[in-house]
């Protein structure tokens, strides 16, 4: 049975079928012909109540949020500010534009969005300040990713919804991770720039009062992290209403910095339904899948292949990690989580592995199939605000950061706490 899905899967990806309704064919052919029950008479209740489900109103909310953002131009003001602080480090932009990156993902919840905001802004300084653009516009890609690491993140709600798990503690789960690899990115720039001075441009240095005063942009930003984030972790506020005042709070900052219009707000709503629709196209798809897998016995046929193997728990973590890297070369990211979770956590669960804390390191693992060619959406999107120059350079300039993602992972496994720590606190 796991072998037929699996082929049913890659042929029916390899035909460029949207990926929603490839989950609704896959559950109707297990349906069809290796359930001995009819399942697809439980089709309507399970749209239904999946759909029905509060928790996945804080999708559409956190995509209007990250929309406002893009579309108000206050991401031109973060990356301004920023520049002032971390131009004068070794590699200098590239610190900017993972800072930004990482600031912008605080508030956004997508990769894309933030790839796309950040190189649209920082792409026009890379040529003026004589960067090297491999290393510039991968660090752009890479620092992207943070976006569905960084709470408030689209990918761990959905990760909680399909898991059942708990999403104020995914989110506290990557927080320390997101933020150590968005150190780590910015010390790989730095460590390559001493090395190769060329590649890093034209380091600047701004007069402290100036960088004083560039700290004002940031102020609403960081507010409006601390109050969705503050909200989630007091217990003051679910997910949902989180995401709600936080868009109320991008409406507020709009209209102060004077990007606040009705034509702004209007293409911010298609934005969020064109999204948001696709999102849930997915999760709904990716029900269906796992209850006709669920009823059809593939949980305990995956188990019975293992234990047959004889890996250890490690061992089994291991060949999950390779699995996710390989199926990020073929496999977009947000497809790849839905197809996968219904068939690898039951399975790390029964390895005694922590639901919260795989959830992170699958995030990581998903993070790099953003920049893995040939479907990585972030290496597509830089590409794009480039309007010249070789996609191979921009993969090429991936290359540092994807090493220090598979540190990151391999950090995740042998200290589960990275993850874990801030979780446990909100536990006590």
């Amino acid at each position: 049975m796991i072998s037929s899905v699996s082929i049913g899967l890659l042929a029916l990806l390899t035909l460029s079928i949207p990926v929603g309704i490839v989950l609704f064919l896959l559950g109707f052919g297990i349906d069809v012909f290796l359930s001995p029950f009819p399942l697809t008479k439980g089709l309507g209740n399970l749209v239904w109540s999946t759909s029905n489900n509060a928790t996945l109103i804080a999708i559409p909310f956190f995509v209007l949020l990250g929309e406002i953002l893009v579309r108000s131009g206050i991401a031109t003001r973060t990356y301004a500010a920023l520049d002032r602080w971390v131009s004068w480090l070794p590699g200098g932009l590239v610190h900017a534009n993972v800072a930004t990156s990482t600031m912008f993902s605080a508030i956004s919840g997508s990769s894309v969005a933030t790839a796309a905001t950040v190189a649209t802004v920082a792409m026009p300084q890379a040529e003026k300040l004589g960067y090297d653009p491999r290393l510039f516009s991968g660090a752009i890609a890479a620092g992207g990713t943070l976006g569905i690491m960084i709470p408030p993140s689209i990918n761990l709600i959905v990760y909680g919804f399909l898991t059942q798990s708990s999403i104020p503690q995914l989110f506290l789960a990557g927080l320390i991770p997101g933020l150590l690899l968005a150190l780590g990115f910015m010390i790989i720039a730095a460590l390559i720039c001493l090395v190769r001075p060329e590649l890093g441009g034209l380091r600047r240095f701004f007069p402290v009062a100036e960088m004083i005063r560039a700290l004002a942009q940031l102020v609403p930003i960081i507010i409006l992290f601390a109050v969705i984030v503050g909200t989630i972790y007091k217990g003051w506020a679910t997910p949902t209403e989180a995401a709600a005042v936080g868009v109320a709070g991008a409406v507020v900052i709009a209209a102060c910095v004077g990007g606040l219009s009705i034509r702004m707000i209007g293409e911010s709503l298609v934005g969020t339904i064109k999204t948001t629709s696709m999102i849930m196209l997915v999760i709904i798809g990716a029900s269906f899948l796992n209850f006709t897998l669920a009823s059809a016995g593939l949980g305990a046929e995956l188990k019975s292949m293992l234990d047959g193997l004889g890996l250890s728990p490690l061992m089994t973590i291991l060949v999950v990690v390779c699995i996710y890297i390989v199926l990020g070369f073929f496999i977009e990211t947000l497809s790849l989580m839905v197809v996968t979770i219904p068939i690898i956590v039951p399975l790390i669960i029964e390895q005694g592995y922590d639901v919260i804390w795989f959830g992170i390191l699958m995030i990581v693992l998903i993070e790099m199939a953003l920049i893995s060619p040939p479907v990585g959406l972030n290496l597509y999107v830089v590409q794009g605000a480039r309007k010249s120059g070789r996609m191979s350079e921009v993969m090429i300039g991936t290359i540092p950061f994807v090493l220090t993602m598979l540190l990151m992972v391999a950090a995740l496994i042998a200290m589960p706490n990275i993850a874990l720590f801030l979780p446990s606190l909100l536990q006590q």
